[in-house]
């Protein structure tokens, strides 16, 4: 056999395992992530079963996920009680009781309002994708756009015409992780990528590149033009003179 058909052949192979790796390794990771999360659920609940109620006092094997599903329905059933008057009433007496703990209390606050805003279905906690010109003038870092409620900052730093709007800035590959800021409106472009695009392309390093809109694609489409012709609606080149075209080189 001859070195080309070897190389050929090695190169298919190397093909097909890139190929199995890549279909395999999402689904792999995916499988050993929930498989944790029910494994963390389980351990965390089942503990405080009564064991006249847990399936593992009768059977030879552990049963998965049924600790996640005691916590789903015990979950339900305290959004249930809480939606009446009398569950209000208990929540209300234990947040009376959690405002007046040091230190708890302002924990309590801040992630009780943090799960409100993004659970909310009203929740504009982000609202778009934007670029931002950061760390320097020339380079551009993607932001989430927060909402533009004023606050005391818009009061002190607002300009004319142009207010500061609050956007997060996330860290690459890790989005949770990244810096809050404020920048005037017209300082920052938006995007037509969706939070969820634009999250890929963070976690992804780029890798990841969202399809633009349609309508985003025809419109530059519409602006640039083929190449080697004018782009639409430009002005007419103004025709040489006979005196200026003779001075030219010729070619």
């Amino acid at each position: 056999m001859s070195d080309g058909h070897k190389t050929s052949g090695m190169t298919r192979l190397r093909n097909y395992f890139l190929t199995g790796f890549i279909v395999c390794a999402p689904l792999v990771l995916t499988i050993y992530i929930v498989w944790s999360f029910i494994g963390w659920a389980d351990s965390w609940v089942k503990p405080y079963i009564p064991a006249s109620y847990n399936p593992d006092t009768y059977l030879s094997i552990r049963v998965p996920g049924f600790g996640l599903i005691v916590a789903l329905v015990m979950i339900t059933l305290i959004g249930f009680l809480t939606a009446n008057f009398i569950g209000r009433a208990i929540v209300g007496f234990g947040e009376r009781l959690l405002n007046r703990t040091p230190l708890v209390r302002g924990l309590y606050k801040t992630l009780k309002q943090l799960f409100e805003t993004a659970l909310s279905n009203k929740s504009d906690m982000f609202r778009t994708v934007g670029m931002v010109e950061y760390p320097r003038k020339g380079v551009w870092s993607i932001v989430f756009v927060g909402n533009e409620k004023r606050t005391e900052i818009n009061d002190k730093l607002d300009k004319e015409g142009d207010p500061l709007i609050a956007v997060f800035m996330p860290c690459t590959p890790n989005p949770t992780t990244g810096f809050l800021m404020y920048v005037h409106r017209s300082e920052v472009v938006l995007l037509d990528m969706s939070i969820e695009d634009g999250a890929k392309l963070i976690v992804s390093a780029g890798l990841v590149v969202p399809e633009p809109a349609p309508g985003a694609a025809a419109k530059s489409k519409a602006i640039e033009g083929p190449i080697g012709n004018p782009p639409a609606g430009a002005l007419p080149q103004p025709a040489l003179s006979k005196r200026t075209a003779s001075s030219l080189p010729n070619t």
